[in-house]
């Protein structure tokens, strides 16, 4: 984190999200005051609260992208949550809790990658060797009899084959160098299945804890041989890992590096009386997330988790609400306020061409797997970003994820037709743009459903 500078968390931020400059800024610093405060005395350093942040803006201009990216470029457990999927304590629905356990959940993911990376080497022999025994099984121990277990009898033991030995070795080679990656081998692997999720979190603590109870059950599946290398080194690098070591790192990992992004924050923004009673999806998620912000102690089946420090980072469009709309002690817990701008021409037509995935490159990289060159002129991308403002302007706002459904519409007989056709080569330019979209753009009523 240390060599992380605000400046630098903003340039890496440039690579992805068009504009947005004033936001960029606000998590710079605040991730930037995450690493200040672990330089500190332990005294002063608990004292520091993280500098939560309320992203305001209309839908497809950036925010959880922002929070993604952060995450992402710190190596830090993140979750994003719906604000509307939670209702108040003691109602049917999750509780917010539930926000931490999911927390913890990816921060042991993130801990079990990293110990399972310890053990790749050992892992990856592990998997050869499980490998060579499918291919060619190794001979049965002849089975002695209860009586010979009683008395205490011993088996004479056979001298191995060295040359059942230096066939093994060779065939392990073999594999090794990837001779036989195209063969199908049957493979003995764990059957995780499925826990059923519901809303009920109580009812999702007991089927994990019956679960976990259990004996692990197997199941075999057949897979080419290059396949069955990567899913038995996984396994056994699972196996290989201290599960104390992860669950341990995990907690810490979750407690100062974690990042909850809390979407849709308003809507639940309402006061009681509002609707002329409680409302237990408004207000009374809000006082329920208000001491988790605040800094509580979650239970997990990893252990306990203290939410002190960390960060959380709400959004929401606040077309109909207002941020003090929300109840003022979960106001006071998101100091830092950034309002997020509607998208131009300009960044409309960036976001086409400039960030390192953009969306031409995924398109153009599709359809190339069919063999099919396609191109965007100058006029066409401009073209592109025209129409995506005048339909957001006219209709309802969403963003950047206008330029989704005008791409699929420009390009969606070149993708059903580009298996079969002849000509491999084809140049989109303005002309082509309005002919697949000149009549839906003129037509509001229909571009409300199209587009």
């Amino acid at each position: 984190m240390e060599e992380l500078t605000p400046r630098k968390i903003v340039e890496y931020l440039d690579h992805y999200i068009i504009g947005q400059k004033d936001a960029k800024r606000a998590v710079a610093v605040a991730l930037r005051n995450r690493w200040r405060a672990g330089q500190l005395p332990h005294d002063i350093s608990k004292e520091i609260s993280p500098k939560n942040i309320l992203l305001i803006g209309p839908t497809g201009v950036g925010k959880t992208e922002i929070a993604r990216r952060i995450a992402s470029l710190t190596h830090a457990p993140f979750v994003k949550v719906e604000a509307t999927k939670y209702t108040e304590v003691g109602y049917v629905g999750r509780d917010v809790e539930s926000m931490v356990r999911d927390l913890v959940e990816e921060a042991v993911r993130l801990v079990k990658k990293e110990e399972a990376a310890l053990h790749g080497r050992d892992a990856d022999e592990e998997a050869l060797r499980r490998i060579a025994e499918a291919l060619w099984p190794s001979k049965k121990p002849e089975t002695r009899s209860p009586m010979d277990i009683i008395f205490g009898e011993k088996k004479e033991d056979k001298p191995q084959d060295e040359g059942e030995k230096e066939r093994r070795r060779e065939l392990i080679e073999r594999i090794r160098r990837g001779e036989l990656d195209d063969r199908m081998v049957e493979i003995k692997v764990e059957d995780k299945g499925n826990v059923p999720e519901s809303d009920n979190e109580q009812a999702n603590q007991i089927s994990i804890m019956i679960s976990s109870m259990m004996p692990k059950r197997t199941k075999r599946k057949k897979v080419t041989v290059a396949a069955a290398k990567k899913i038995l080194a996984e396994e056994a690098a699972d196996e290989m890992v201290d599960m104390e070591v992860v669950k341990e790192k995990a907690i810490h990992y979750a407690e100062e590096r974690g990042i909850i992004f809390i979407d849709e924050i308003d809507k639940i923004a309402g006061r009681t009386g509002a609707s002329g009673g409680p409302d237990v999806s408004r207000e009374g998620v809000q006082r329920d997330i208000l001491p988790i912000v605040e800094g509580a102690t979650v239970k997990t089946k990893y252990g306990q988790v203290k939410t002190d420090h960390i960060l959380f980072m709400a959004a929401g469009a606040f077309h109909v609400s207002k941020p003090s709309d929300l109840i003022p002690e979960l106001q006071g817990r998101f100091p830092i306020r950034v309002e997020l701008s509607s998208l131009n021409k300009d960044d409309l037509r960036k976001i086409l061409t400039e960030p390192r995935q953009a969306l031409i490159r995924q398109y153009t990289a599709l359809l190339e797997t069919e063999g099919l060159q396609v191109s965007f002129g100058e006029d066409a991308l401009d073209a592109i970003a025209d129409i995506a403002l005048q339909v957001n302007r006219e209709t309802e706002d969403i963003g950047a994820r206008r330029l989704y459904t005008i791409l699929e519409k420009v390009l969606e007989d070149l993708s059903f037709d580009a298996p079969d056709m002849e000509q491999k080569e084809v140049v989109v330019d303005s002309a082509y743009v309005k002919e697949k979209l000149g009549k839906i753009t003129e037509n509001i009523d229909i571009s409300n459903y199209i587009l």
